[in-house]
C-alpha cells in the first residue's frame, strides 16, 4: 500500500461519545470507529457540534450533559479550543468564536464556487428582490453554501452551513436524481428512523405532509424536466423554484440555484411561470463562469502549525490537547489552490509529521469530514456544521464586543465602536467604565461625525467629495471650517488616528483608530473616551493608542475571517 493512501476502513459513523446531530447521519448504522482514530479529535468535534445546535452558546454544565463528557474533559477541550480562538469562555459559558469560520473557509474556497458564483446570485437577488441560495448536496440533504436574502418582515433564516433534508426542498429532487440505490436506502433508513426530521434543526420539526413515495415522483420529474419547486414543503407560506448548475466538463451537478419567496408574493406556479424564466439565464452564466474559470495552481506553503500548537502546549500544559488542536487544523490545509491533497501534502502544508496527519484524516474520513478518493483527500460539505451557521450572522459590534471590554479593562477607560450613518457616527458597541466622571453613551447614540474621533477616522478613508460634513459649533474648540477640517482629516489618514479634544464636549477627550474590512475600506472606527483630567494628549497616544490598535488588528483578523463568505453587518 502506498504511504500516501489510508485504509479505506472507515465509513462515516457517529462520535462515540455522542449522536451525530442535525441530520449529520448518512446511515442510522453505528459505524466501526478505525482503530487509529484520534479520540481527542472526536470529542473536540461533538463539543463543537452541541455549540453549533444551541446557537453558538452553552454553558459548560450544559455542554457536560449534552456530550456525555466527564466536565474535566470538556473543561481541556474547552480550554484548547478558547486558545485557538475558536471559542470564547466567558464565565460558565463557552461561546463559538468567529475564528472557527476558517474551518468551513477552507472548504468553500477549496470548492471555488462561492467565489465563482455568489455574484451572479447576488444580482439575480437584486433584480428579482427575492431571496436566492446556492446548495450542494451532503448525503441524503442539502446544505447552503450562499444565501442572497431580502431583508422583510417576512424573511429567510436559512444560513450558509444550513442543513435540510432533501425531501422537503426543491434542489433535493435535483440531486437525488442523481443517487444511486444506496443512496436511496440510506435516505428510506433515515425516514424511518427519524419520521418528524428531528436530526435536522434548521427545519421546523415535521407533524405531517406528503408521503415519501411523493419525493420519488418529484425526483422522477425533475429527473425529465430539469427543475423542481418547493410548494410549502418546509413551512407553509414558503415557496421555492431550484435548477441545478453543472459542471459543462463532467455534466455532474456542482450546485443548485434557488428563488425564494412567500405565498403573499408568489404561489410556486407564479415562481415557476414568471421567474424561472430569468433564474435559468442565471444559471447559463454561471455554468459559463466554471467552464472559462482557470485551473487552480496548486501551491502547498507550510504552515507554522506545529510550531505553534508545541508553543500552546507548553504554555497550557495538559490542558491544551494537542491531538485536537492538530487535527482540527488539518481542515484548514485545503483551500482554492488545494482543493484535493495527498497526505504528503497534508503533512507539508501543516507541517506535521505523516503519521500525526495520518491519524487526523483518518479521524476526520471516519466522521464524514473529509473523503478519500484514489490517493487524494478533500473536505466536504460537513464541515460546514462546524459553528458556521451560527456564526455566519454574526455583526462587527458582536465581534468586537468582547475585544472593547478587554480594552476598557486595559485602560480603565470607556470604550467604543461606531460607524458612519449619514452625516454622524453611530455607536454600535459600547463598554462604560464605572466612575464618579466617565464617557457614557448607549447603543444607537448619533453624534456629528465631524466632531468625534470615530467620525474623523472613518471621514479621512473617503474622498473629499464623498465626505458627509455637518459643521456645528458644540464648543469653544469645535472645528467648522472645512479647509481646516479637511487638513485634519488628511493628517488623521496619513497618522492612522485621530485625537479630538474638547470639540464635542467641553473636557471630553478621546483618541480612536479605524477597523478595516477584507478589502482594506474603512467600515468601523474603535474610540477610548475619558476626562481631559485623566490623560494629556502625549498620554493617549504614548499609552491607549498601542492598546487602541492592539484591539483594532483583533477585531479585524476576526472580521476578515467571518466576512470571507459571508455578509457582516455592522449592527
Amino acid at each position: 500500500m502506498s504511504a500516501d493512501v489510508v485504509p479505506a476502513s472507515s465509513v462515516t459513523g457517529p462520535d462515540r461519545h455522542g449522536s451525530r446531530t442535525a441530520g449529520e447521519a448518512g446511515s442510522t448504522h453505528e459505524a466501526v470507529v478505525p482503530a487509529e482514530a484520534v479520540a481527542p479529535l472526536m470529542r473536540g468535534i461533538g463539543v463543537l457540534l452541541r455549540l453549533t445546535e444551541a446557537d453558538g452558546t452553552l454553558s459548560l454544565s450544559g455542554l457536560e450533559r449534552a456530550t456525555g463528557l466527564v466536565r474535566s474533559t470538556v473543561d481541556r477541550i474547552t480550554a484548547t479550543l478558547a486558545q485557538m480562538g475558536y471559542v470564547r469562555l466567558d464565565g460558565r459559558d463557552a461561546i463559538l468564536a468567529p475564528r472557527l469560520m476558517e474551518l468551513g473557509n477552507a472548504y468553500l474556497s477549496a470548492l471555488r464556487l462561492p467565489r465563482l458564483l455568489n455574484a451572479h446570485a447576488d444580482a439575480l437577488a437584486d433584480e428579482l428582490d427575492e431571496s436566492v441560495s446556492l446548495a450542494v448536496g451532503d448525503g441524503d440533504g442539502i446544505r447552503f453554501i450562499h444565501q442572497a436574502t431580502r431583508r422583510r418582515a417576512m424573511s429567510l433564516s436559512f444560513r450558509i452551513g444550513d442543513l435540510l433534508p432533501a425531501e422537503r426542498t426543491a434542489p433535493g429532487p435535483l440531486f437525488a436524481a442523481e443517487w444511486g440505490e444506496r443512496e436511496w436506502a440510506r435516505w428510506r433508513e433515515r425516514r424511518a428512523a427519524d419520521p418528524h426530521d428531528h436530526r435536522f434543526p434548521a427545519v421546523p420539526p415535521r407533524t405531517d405532509g406528503p408521503p415519501d413515495e411523493d419525493f420519488e415522483t418529484r425526483t422522477r420529474e425533475a429527473r425529465l424536466t430539469g427543475w423542481a419547486l418547493d410548494d410549502q414543503l418546509i413551512e407553509p407560506g414558503l415557496v421555492a423554484v431550484s435548477i441545478p448548475v453543472r459542471e459543462v466538463r463532467t455534466t455532474g451537478i456542482a450546485c443548485v440555484a434557488s428563488v425564494v419567496s412567500h405565498t403573499s408574493r408568489h404561489t410556486a406556479a407564479s415562481l415557476r411561470d414568471t421567474l424561472m424564466p430569468r433564474l435559468r439565464a442565471t444559471v447559463d452564466a454561471m455554468e459559463r463562469e466554471l467552464l472559462e474559470a482557470p485551473e487552480p495552481e496548486g501551491r502547498h506553503a507550510p504552515s507554522d502549525l506545529a510550531v505553534w500548537t508545541g508553543a500552546s502546549k507548553q504554555e497550557l500544559g495538559r490542558d491544551f490537547i494537542e491531538s485536537l488542536a492538530r487535527g482540527l487544523t488539518v481542515l484548514t490545509a485545503f483551500g482554492e489552490d488545494r482543493a484535493e491533497l495527498t497526505l504528503s501534502e497534508v503533512a507539508q502544508v501543516t507541517g506535521l509529521a505523516r503519521a500525526t496527519a495520518r491519524r487526523a484524516l483518518i479521524t476526520l474520513e471516519h466522521l464524514g469530514y473529509v473523503t478519500a478518493r484514489d490517493r487524494t483527500f478533500s473536505p466536504t460539505p460537513r464541515v460546514l456544521a462546524l459553528g458556521f451557521p451560527p456564526l455566519s450572522r454574526t455583526t462587527l459590534s458582536r465581534i468586537a464586543q468582547p475585544h472593547l471590554t478587554e480594552l476598557a479593562g486595559q485602560v480603565r477607560d470607556s470604550t467604543s465602536l461606531g460607524v458612519l450613518a449619514g452625516e454622524d457616527i453611530q455607536f454600535t458597541a459600547h463598554v462604560p467604565i464605572s466612575r464618579i466622571m466617565s464617557a457614557n453613551v448607549t447603543v444607537g447614540t448619533r453624534l456629528p461625525a465631524p466632531a468625534t474621533s470615530l467620525g474623523r477616522v472613518i471621514l479621512a478613508d473617503l474622498q473629499p467629495a464623498e465626505r458627509p460634513l455637518n459643521l456645528r459649533k458644540l464648543t469653544a474648540r469645535t472645528t467648522t471650517d472645512p479647509a481646516d477640517l479637511a487638513a485634519i482629516l488628511e493628517q488623521v489618514r496619513q497618522a492612522g488616528y485621530s485625537l479630538v479634544d474638547e470639540e464635542l464636549e467641553e473636557g471630553l477627550r478621546s483618541i480612536a483608530v479605524p477597523v478595516r474590512d477584507r478589502t482594506g475600506r474603512v467600515v468601523a472606527a474603535v474610540s477610548v473616551a475619558m476626562h481631559t483630567t485623566r490623560r494629556t494628549p502625549g498620554q493617549c497616544v504614548a499609552d491607549v493608542l498601542p492598546h487602541l490598535r492592539d484591539t483594532a488588528a483583533r477585531i479585524e483578523a476576526e472580521l476578515h475571517i467571518a466576512g470571507r463568505f459571508a455578509r457582516i453587518s455592522p449592527v
